[in-house]
């Protein structure tokens, strides 16, 4: 398989399983944010809930494309990775997935509402740091902007779940003021009124299919740095794609580039313009071999030329525009945007595989954290508009990360949502401030913790398999 010898296969396998069972526990500890405020409403049975949401889920991950996927990607060293010895590589593999494992199962088993995106990324940042401290004394592998870049998401988005919702609740509460029913709390025995179980279903779906886009490509990205790492010359580029097509573009590149008045630069864009005309210069060399001679370091190479040169390029138009005319810059993106599809692709089998792990996932175990966020979250019982209120803004923000490929957290962003809509109506004093502390201790320990978790398991792992 993959042309992998017996024993590197199993380890391939052992690696598979894991990024399979992370996905499917992150199934179940992140149901509840979508189905607590259908089944807390009466909207819909339990049963029926985690199916619908488990379909959705699947959905999301199938048609929400890789772009958070590659976010993920982008915060692993894989070329250095994959140049390693077999056994540091799966060592890293496991450090991350194990460590996230174990805190996600832990803050489900006590049924405290926890990110499967912080833990994720928390693992990932001990894992490398460990990789890179063993491999050349510093930590100059970690990438530290791109870890800024998707922490700064994962902290603004429940800020903005909590405000929003918190709008929303006030906004509803003064335009159907005279509908108290959806304020009050639902009948026990009768389901609500058609209307709104009809907004709480399609809320309830939109968050599930959003966790699902984003969520579920957390899986999708994971799976691609253990292929690209066990078998490069399978996965390192899409092979549905053919690298000689590439000559105009890196042609039309090297051209525009050209154009730049080297002296007329400032001097923090050096960097950049150095960059791009290297890795422009070595995939000119490559697209015209032959394509036989492409073996396995070849494409990894290829795909580390391509990646700086996207970066570097995207670097060099946003920071310093006015190194080329607009119509110039323009050009550039849209031959950086041809290269993209070699290198930022799924497998049509890891895309199910993770929808499976995911869907599957979702309906069992939703329980406790459902629990929590139905019941222990507000003092009162959670009304037909809180529950819609908060779900939506969830739904929201979701997507317009998906679409910025940035990965956040459903957990975060669906709680504060409900917090948000609690004090909307009764003020703070309507919010449990045990079950706060316990989110809170959660939210803020989740990162050191997976951080020395997974850094101490990647020295333990090594010790195994090295």
């Amino acid at each position: 398989m993959f042309g992998l010898e017996s024993g590197i296969l199993i380890l391939f396998i052992v690696c598979i399983v894991a990024i399979f069972l992370f996905e499917f526990i992150n199934g179940f500890h992140d149901t509840a944010n979508a189905v607590a405020t259908v089944i807390y409403t009466h909207t819909l049975k339990p049963q029926y809930a985690v199916i619908l949401s488990g379909a959705l889920n699947f959905l999301g991950v199938m048609l929400g494309g890789v772009g958070v996927a590659m976010g993920i990607v982008e915060l692993m060293p894989i070329d250095v990775v994959a140049s390693q010895d077999i056994g540091v590589s799966v060592s890293l593999i496991l450090a991350v997935l194990i460590s996230a494992i174990v805190w996600n199962l832990g803050t489900w088993y006590y049924g405290i509402p926890c990110s499967s995106s912080h833990t994720l990324i928390g693992s990932i940042v001990g894992g490398i740091l460990a990789f890179s401290l063993d491999l050349s004394g510093n930590s100059f592998l970690v990438p530290w902007k791109k870890a800024e870049e998707i922490g700064f998401s994962l902290l603004i988005s429940p800020l903005i779940g909590f405000s929003m919702a918190f709008l929303l609740m006030l906004l509803l509460k003064r335009i159907f003021r005279k509908r108290s029913d959806i304020f009050h709390k639902p009948d026990p025995i009768s389901p609500p009124p058609f209307w709104i179980r009809l907004i709480l279903i399609l809320t309830c779906s939109g968050v599930s299919y959003a966790h699902g886009s984003n969520d579920g490509q957390k899986g999708v990205g994971l799976t691609l740095l253990a292929l690209i790492c066990f078998a490069p010359g399978y996965f390192a580029l899409n092979d549905s794609l053919k690298i000689n097509d590439l000559a105009i573009p890196i042609q039309t590149i090297e051209t525009t580039l050209s154009k730049i008045d080297e002296k007329k630069l400032p001097s923090a864009s050096w960097e950049s313009f150095s960059s791009s005309k290297f890795a422009a210069k070595e995939l000119q060399r490559i697209v015209h071999m032959d394509v036989r001679k492409q073996d396995a370091k070849l494409k990894s190479y290829t795909r580390t030329q391509i990646t700086k040169l996207n970066k570097s390029l995207k670097t060099l138009t946003q920071s310093y525009p006015k190194v080329l005319p607009p119509n110039e810059i323009v050009l550039l993106k849209e031959q950086s945007n041809v290269m993209k599809p070699y290198v930022e692709y799924a497998p049509k089998w890891v895309i199910l595989m993770i929808s499976l792990a995911l869907g599957i996932g979702t309906m069992i175990g939703w329980k406790r954290i459902v629990v929590t966020i139905g019941s222990k979250i507000g003092k009162d019982h959670l009304t037909y508009a809180q529950g819609a209120s908060s779900e939506l803004i969830a739904a929201s923000t979701i997507g317009i990360s998906t679409l910025f490929k940035l990965p956040v957290s459903t957990t975060h962003i669906l709680s504060s949502g409900v917090a948000g809509t609690m004090v909307a109506d009764k003020g703070l004093k309507n919010l449990q401030k045990k079950t706060l502390k316990n989110i809170a201790l959660a939210w803020v320990l989740t990162l050191p913790v997976c951080v020395a978790l997974s850094f101490g398991l990647f020295y333990f792992l090594k010790m195994l398999f090295v």
